[in-house]
């Protein structure tokens, strides 16, 4: 049996015609007479919609029960067993409701895909499951279905449902979309043009990317090489030296007017070793992430062979490379990098680019001394009087060696001076030893010439095979030093990232890592703005003064404003390197606690613009419908020409009265919540008797008989403000009245160290995600009717009771409903120092009305 086919309609958002393009694609498959039906596809009160699904057969939906109410899912057995050719399955990243086979409507569909049935289904950007954080960073709102980007990759066919921003606005605003009470909101929100255009480009950019996936399967699979002129790519060649900032900009500048991609690649040889500045190298990957590009490290043997293979892999058409540095007789030796990359380039666009460097700057050879000053001395000091004293030696034993001997030893002498000193002390011991065997040991001796052409065939061979021996010898000890101090600092970088993990201060540490490491007496990074600016400490090891700076051993730019000063003992070469590579750490870190810092006020920002966008929409409400009430009934009461009741008149006044405590819980509510959130509220801790407190807190309640307190006898008191707990309780016990036909419990018992009340109803309960959100500001749960609190009260009971250092959290009750669980410190002191508060008999409250519940009813 062979598999089905996925083809699925990918939509920016809501509204953009997925669901409408499902449907018309089964009337056209229908009429070509292919057996299609409906597995699950809502209308959403769209009558254009609905109008397209009448005539087609639709699968009956499966009932589960769910606590108390009956949900209608996807019957994938009754699919199975009708076998159409093709089924119409909408939303593909819909959960399915507890207690179905599978938790995904996805998984449902695979087991159909499997059965070789054709799937057509619908999803939007927004619940691909990568896109996610991206998504909620555009709109503000996190999606909580979501679907593996993989099952959407995988399949057959995916199609772009498009509209422009514009189009799907003025589709929302004509009621095309929602119902005409939720347009508004809609359009102020989620819809907004910006979050649209973003969520289009986002899906295109998507898209694109998964048929650029297609194009290279289908090139791989046909062994196809050459390039075809898709997406523009611009290849940027680095080296690592300052002229890469030259030409990124070029390449930006070429891809920009191309609408193509951006790739810096630095290429290294296959040991790993990196010739360029560390930092040069970060400066450079901070330019190409400015400039929109990626940077990449590739290795190879050869560097224009390296970037050709890395350009053909991506398919890019269009390389940028720098004018050579090399001299002229290197040129003229050996062929340079980027006449190589011309000559090999094919169909690739080559860019050469002049930069300052061109004409002031070549490349320098290689031949320095690597090994150190000391080992260089040593090795002319064993050229000079080794080759004496070795002559000496053989002169002094004649008859015990001949000519190809004595060539030998003084190669032997040449090989020993370059493990020891390098290269050119080696040479020089090379053309020493020449001499010597041509002045003492070849005939006619103590003269310069040589009688035999044979020995002169022996003695060029010797200083060849000196020199090239030297040169090796030479290069291995330079290959063998980088690699050591490479290991060196990856050793040392590796270590310091593993001790940074767990510090809160990653800054200060890396700054203690460094003076451990270089045993420097101290080191900082210091802040100046410009030369004439002083320096100022941004963090430094103790002890380090900032005066000192000027007399400081070493200093390494780490941004144009931050530099990483050591004070201490002169570093070596070596040393100065993994300077740098200190400098670009501690850059990454200064960087990344900016947008620490960037992050933490976006989320106030955006915290407060939460807020105040729900306080206007409630206030806008909740401060409307009391109002009108109270002008309804004042007005009534006024009008002189109609004669009211004695009951009539008694109900217009308790509406007045009754409208005028909820506009007083609106300002009592919004006040404690400003405060809370100023940090302006400050408990007056003492023993607080907790039977009385419960008690003196249901009494003013409506249905504060409702109440029953069990209430441990040897309970002690506890710990908080009398006033705020008194909120405290009274907030939650309204809130669980509100929600609980039956009797509210209120049960208190000691539990080591700390008292625990726990507020029991059997009303509806709240799932288990969403316990914590019925504590957050402006939060209601559930379908609540307008009117009944802006959302505020266990938000301000949960700020009261972290002010008095306890708890407040939501439980399941056994059987059904929820349970309020607050935890207090036990005092300290002794029982008589409890405040005890004899309660009020239950009445009707002249004072305040307590805080308006949050929890609704689902």
């Amino acid at each position: 049996m062979s598999r089905g086919v996925l083809r699925v309609y990918l939509g920016a958002a809501p509204g953009v015609g997925k669901t409408v393009a499902m449907l018309s694609e089964a009337i056209r498959r229908r009429e070509r007479g292919t057996d299609v039906v409906i597995g699950v596809c809502e209308s959403h009160g769209r009558p254009y919609t609905a109008g397209l699904m009448e005539g087609m057969e639709r699968v009956p939906l499966r009932s589960v029960s769910y606590r108390d109410s009956t949900i209608a899912e996807l019957d994938v057995p009754a699919i199975l067993a009708r076998r159409p050719e093709v089924v119409l399955i909408d939303e593909l990243a819909h959960t399915n409701a507890p207690g179905s086979d599978h938790l995904k409507r996805w998984q449902d569909v695979e087991d159909l895909l499997v059965a070789g049935i054709d799937v057509i289904s619908t999803v939007n950007i927004q619940h691909l499951e990568s896109l996610n954080d991206v998504v909620e960073a555009i709109t503000g709102v996190r999606q909580q279905e979501t679907v593996p980007d993989e099952v959407v990759r995988s399949a057959d066919q995916i199609e772009l449902v498009d509209m422009s921003p514009q189009a799907l606005r003025r589709r929302l605003a004509h009621g095309n979309v929602y119902a005409a009470e939720q347009v508004d909101a809609a359009l102020a929100n989620y819809f907004r043009e910006g979050n649209l255009s973003a969520l289009r480009e986002l899906s295109l950019l998507w898209l694109a990317d998964r048929v650029e996936e297609g194009l290279d399967r289908y090139r791989a699979d046909h062994q196809i090489t050459e390039l075809w002129p898709t997406r523009e790519r611009v290849v940027v060649a680095l080296t690592g030296g300052v002229e890469g900032r030259t030409l990124l900009r070029r390449g930006a500048q070429i891809a920009s007017r191309a609408g193509g991609e951006l790739l810096a690649v630095y290429v290294t040889p296959p040991d790993g070793l990196v010739d360029a500045k560390l930092e040069g190298l970060a400066d450079l990957r901070q330019l190409t992430a400015e400039l929109g590009g990626t940077f990449h490290t590739v290795k190879g043997e050869d560097v224009a062979t390296a970037l050709l293979e890395f350009a053909r892999g991506v398919s890019a058409r269009q390389v940028v490379i720098g004018a050579s540095r090399r001299r002229r007789w290197q040129e003229v030796l050996s062929t340079g990098v980027g006449q190589r990359v011309v000559e090999g380039s094919g169909d690739i666009d080559v860019h050469l680019v002049t930069h300052e460097l061109t004409r002031t700057v070549r490349a320098p050879l290689r031949f320095g001394p690597a090994l150190g000053p000391r080992r260089t001395a040593m090795g002319w000091g064993l050229a000079v009087v080794g080759t004496a004293a070795l002559a000496g030696i053989l002169r002094a034993t004649p008859g015990w060696h001949d000519l190809p001997l004595e060539v030998l030893l003084f190669l032997l002498l040449t090989v020993l001076t370059a493990l020891v000193g390098g290269l050119w002390p080696a040479l020089a011991a090379a053309v020493l030893g020449s001499l010597a065997i041509n002045w003492f040991f070849t005939e006619p001796v103590n003269t310069l010439t040589i009688s035999d052409p044979q020995n002169l065939v022996a003695l060029l061979v010797f200083v060849l095979v000196a020199a090239a021996v030297s040169s090796v010898v030479h290069v291995s000890e330079r290959r063998a030093a980088a690699a050591s101090a490479a290991q060196r600092e990856a050793g040392a970088l590796a270590a310091s990232a593993e001790s940074l993990l767990g510090e809160r201060d990653q800054l200060s540490a890396l700054l203690r890592q460094a003076v451990e490491f270089f045993a420097v007496d101290g080191a900082a990074v210091v802040r100046r703005d410009s030369v004439r600016d002083p320096w100022t400490l941004v963090s430094g090891t103790d002890g380090f003064d900032v005066a000192g700076i000027p007399t400081a051993s070493v200093r390494a730019s780490v941004d144009d404003a931050h530099t990483l000063v050591l004070v201490g003992r002169v570093l070596s070469g070596a040393d100065r390197r993994l300077v740098s590579a200190f400098a670009s750490r501690s850059a990454a870190l200064l960087h990344r606690d900016e947008l620490v810092q960037q992050a933490r006020e976006a989320r106030a920002l955006a915290k407060d613009n939460r807020a105040r966008t729900a306080l206007l929409a409630a206030v806008s409400h909740d401060l409307r419908t009391p109002l009108a009430s109270i002008k309804a009934a004042s007005s009534s009461l006024r009008q002189p020409d109609v004669t009211f009741s004695d009951a009539d008149r008694a109900d217009l006044l308790e509406t007045i009265e009754e409208s005028t405590d909820r506009l007083t819980v609106l300002v009592a509510n919004l006040l404690d919540m400003s405060r809370l959130q100023s940090g302006s509220v400050v408990p007056r801790m003492s023993a607080v008797d907790v039977d009385g407190a419960v008690s003196v807190a249901a009494a003013p309640l409506l249905d504060g008989d409702r109440v029953r307190i069990s209430i441990d006898g040897d309970l002690p008191p506890a710990a908080a403000d009398a006033g705020l707990l008194d909120r405290v309780l009274a907030n939650v016990l309204e809130n669980a009245l509100k929600h609980s036909a039956a009797e509210v419990v209120v049960h208190a018992a000691a539990t080591g160290s700390r008292l625990q009340i726990r507020v029991v109803d059997r009303g509806r309960g709240v799932p288990e995600g969403a316990k914590d959100a019925i504590f957050a500001p402006f939060q209601r749960y559930g379908d609540a009717p307008r009117g009944t609190g802006v959302g505020l009260g266990l938000a301000v009971a949960r700020g009261l009771m972290e002010a008095m250092g306890g708890s407040i959290a939501a439980e399941d009750t056994p059987g059904g409903g929820l349970t309020i669980v607050i935890e207090l410190a036990r005092d300290a002191g002794s029982a008589a120092q409890s405040t005890r508060r004899t309660p009020e008999p239950p009445r009707r409250s002249t004072e305040a009305p307590r805080l308006s519940p949050d929890r609704m009813a689902p």
